[in-house]
């Protein structure tokens, strides 16, 4: 099972690129961002591989950090979703943005990429938002409302409800997800009108 190809750049294609390792040339698939960050033909580089071996073929799947790699398992282990949309999917959205449109369930944004109609966007938001949250949104306490009487929460969080006031106010959901995300980290304890405040002057820089 091969894990790693360090060698030289023999060609760049498409959505391949050949890695010549030792005089033996590799194909190895690659997102479309991996295949602009390579070197120019015959300089050194370094991929991380996810090897796919089938009945019928054996396929190299080449990333330049382990990051990438586990965001190609995890777009795949939604139905629907196999490596060339993962790929598409990576090569389209930066993975930030990919974390944080699912984490603020905007399908829109991973609508972008190629082979991703709008229902297939609803599955991979919906299966993945749980599995990508925590690592979208900051530890917060202005995250969470303060609890009532009963010890419930009111309801809601503050976070969720600043960014539906920035959506009313015409700006993308992912957009304002991540400005509320990055205003409540900075401001922790901020009500939903500063939340909404700092948010906005967030989106304004």
């Amino acid at each position: 099972m091969i894990a790693k190809l360090k060698g030289l750049v023999d060609s760049i294609g498409e959505n391949s690129c050949i890695i010549d390792v030792n005089g033996v040339g590799y194909l190895v698939f690659c997102s479309g961002r991996t295949l602009g960050n390579l070197p120019g033909a015959g300089e050194a580089t370094i991929l991380i591989i996810e090897t796919h071996v089938r009945e019928d073929h054996i396929h190299l799947f080449g990333f330049s950090t382990e990051l990438e790699k586990d965001w190609f398992k995890l777009l795949q282990s939604v139905q629907g979703v196999g490596a060339k949309v993962a790929l598409a999917i990576l090569s389209a959205i930066a993975i930030d943005e990919l974390s944080n449109s699912i984490a603020a369930q905007d399908k829109t944004v991973v609508g972008r990429a190629t082979g991703v109609g709008p229902k297939l966007a609803t599955r991979i938001i919906t299966e993945l938002k749980d599995k990508v949250a925590k690592f979208a949104l900051p530890p917060t306490k202005a995250g969470i409302k303060s609890a009532d009487a009963t010890g419930k929460p009111e309801g809601g969080t503050d976070i969720q409800d600043a960014v539906s006031g920035l959506v009313n106010l015409g700006y993308r959901q992912t957009e304002a997800y991540m400005a509320v995300s990055n205003a409540a980290r900075s401001h922790e304890g901020a009500s939903v009108p500063n939340l909404i405040r700092l948010g906005l002057k967030e989106l304004s820089q």
